[in-house]
């Protein structure tokens, strides 16, 4: 309890200095929610106005946080600034893939048991509703009898569609149910989606450092790449992608305006408009990976580049894989003018996206589930993302840059040019933790010291070990160099 001072300034100073000292000395870490106001005023023994005042200025000097409806928290701060990477340079040439390997090598690490998860962007079960979802499954099952195991043929589930056309008018895309199509994933979406536009050896345009997933697609479908350069907050850079087009002959571009996948930039809602001019001026569809567009940290959920068409060329790609069941594999795609070239390919690839999954999570959806959860969640990934950079500011060799997303949960490291991703790789695996070196976000497996790591659970003394370890052997490794 206070005592030194019953002046109402030298109190409120006082609760200043003692929580900015419990704060400071790790007692409170960031991220943690902080006493009540209530609380405080008791611990304190002082009036519940000096604890707010106090309260009031330590959120001006960034160290604490309000949240509507959930009290103050703790605000994640760097122990030293850290600049976020600089725009991509990819080269410019058209290539073929070559990630396949490292993807597979990536998956075959999450298998490892005891493994720490740094590596691949999927959310964990900890921090997924699980009961919630399983209550619900079993009573569709119930309710449904036959047809919850009966074939659901394109466009799918008619439930499902209708939820996801009415969460389509906070993105800006006001989507009728018969718009859409239900997939078994992303990734299916994806495939349909090229399938659907191109034909083996044609040239899309792809944003570099891109997704593993779609680099990996694109070389199964024996396609080629002219990648396009990012900025970690902006995205695409659209000046490259016009010169290319002035350029070059492109079937496609396949781009994730919302949180991009390693990066997390967010494209400005005018760069998404000017986007979508560019390639419907040269009628080339723009693929738009959405997958992440609901993870956002603001106030309000962005725009799909889809917002903006007008003439059926943006061919929208999502799932509920990054935000609510990875293994329920129920996705999403809005074809476009391609509609029923996307519909005859769906019956030929998976013929009918899983029935059951899709009845849960209309349910899920319709009864309000979904979106308490994900105000829930996050703040979660918010607070994650800013507890692993903190770590790694603290950990990892220096000079190193740090993407600052705002929605997702995915880090883009650069680390010094004399570290080696993969060999990073290879010796967290035998410390048993998995990352994702950057070789794999680039056709031609460049940005060979750069890493994406996977803030999707929960933050614990489990995961700052592993993040303290990999920032040794970064160093081992500059050593040896």
């Amino acid at each position: 309890m206070i005592h030194e001072s019953s002046d109402h300034d030298s109190l409120y100073r006082q609760v200043c200095q003692k929580v900015e000292g419990l704060i400071r000395g790790g007692t409170w870490r960031p991220g943690d929610r902080i006493p009540s106001v209530r609380q405080a005023s008791r611990q304190h023994g002082v009036s519940i106005t000096t604890v707010l005042q106090a309260y009031l200025a330590l959120e001006d000097q960034g160290l604490i946080e309000a949240r509507p409806k959930s009290g103050f928290f703790v605000r994640p701060q760097l122990l030293k600034p850290v600049a976020e990477p600089k725009v991509s340079r990819p080269r410019s040439a058209v290539t073929a893939v070559t990630v396949g390997g490292l993807q597979s090598r990536l998956f075959e690490a999450s298998r490892i048991p005891g493994i720490v998860p740094l590596g691949g962007a999927a959310p964990g079960a900890e921090l997924l509703p699980v009961e919630k979802l399983n209550r619900i499954l079993a009573g569709v099952a119930r309710r449904h009898g036959r047809s919850a195991v009966s074939y659901d043929v394109p466009p799918g589930s008619a439930a499902l569609r209708r939820e996801i056309a009415r969460r389509s008018v906070d993105a800006g895309a006001n989507l009728a149910p018969d718009e859409i199509i239900t997939t078994s994933g992303g990734t299916e979406a994806l495939m349909l989606a090229l399938r659907a536009v191109t034909k083996p050896g044609d040239v899309v345009a792809v944003e570099l450092p891109a997704y593993f997933g779609v680099l990996h697609a694109l070389e199964v479908l024996q396609l080629k790449v002219v990648g396009i350069p990012m900025h970690p907050r902006t995205g695409m850079d659209l000046d490259a992608l016009e010169k290319v087009l002035k350029t070059r002959s492109v079937a496609a571009c396949v781009a994730v305006p919302n949180f991009s996948n390693p990066l997390g930039s967010l494209m400005p809602d005018a760069h998404k408009e000017r986007l979508v001019e560019l390639l419907a001026a040269r009628e080339i569809p723009l693929i738009e990976d959405d997958i992440f567009g609901e993870l956002y940290f603001g106030e309000h959920r962005p725009r799909t580049a889809l917002s903006y068409d007008r003439k059926g060329l943006v061919i929208l790609c999502s799932s509920f894989s990054k935000t609510l069941a990875p293994g329920y594999r129920v996705g999403w795609i809005v074809p476009g003018r391609f509609y029923k070239e996307i519909q005859a390919l769906k019956l030929t690839s998976t013929l009918a996206t899983a029935t059951l999954p899709e009845l849960a999570v209309a349910e899920f959806l319709a009864n309000g589930g979904y979106d308490h959860y994900l105000r829930s969640i996050r703040r979660t990934y918010a607070d994650n993302i800013g507890r692993f950079r903190q770590a790694v500011a603290a950990s990892f060799p220096g000079p190193v840059t740090i993407t600052q997303p705002q929605g997702g949960f995915v880090l883009w490291v650069e680390l010094p040019k004399g570290v080696d991703a993969l060999r990073l790789d290879d010796a967290a695996l035998e410390q048993k933790i998995s990352i994702a070196p950057g070789p794999m976000f680039s056709p031609k497996q460049e940005f060979g010291n750069f890493i994406r790591l996977s803030c999707a659970h929960v933050w614990n003394a489990r995961m700052e070990r592993a993040i303290g370890t990999l920032g040794r052997l970064a160093v081992q490794q500059l050593k040896t160099a």
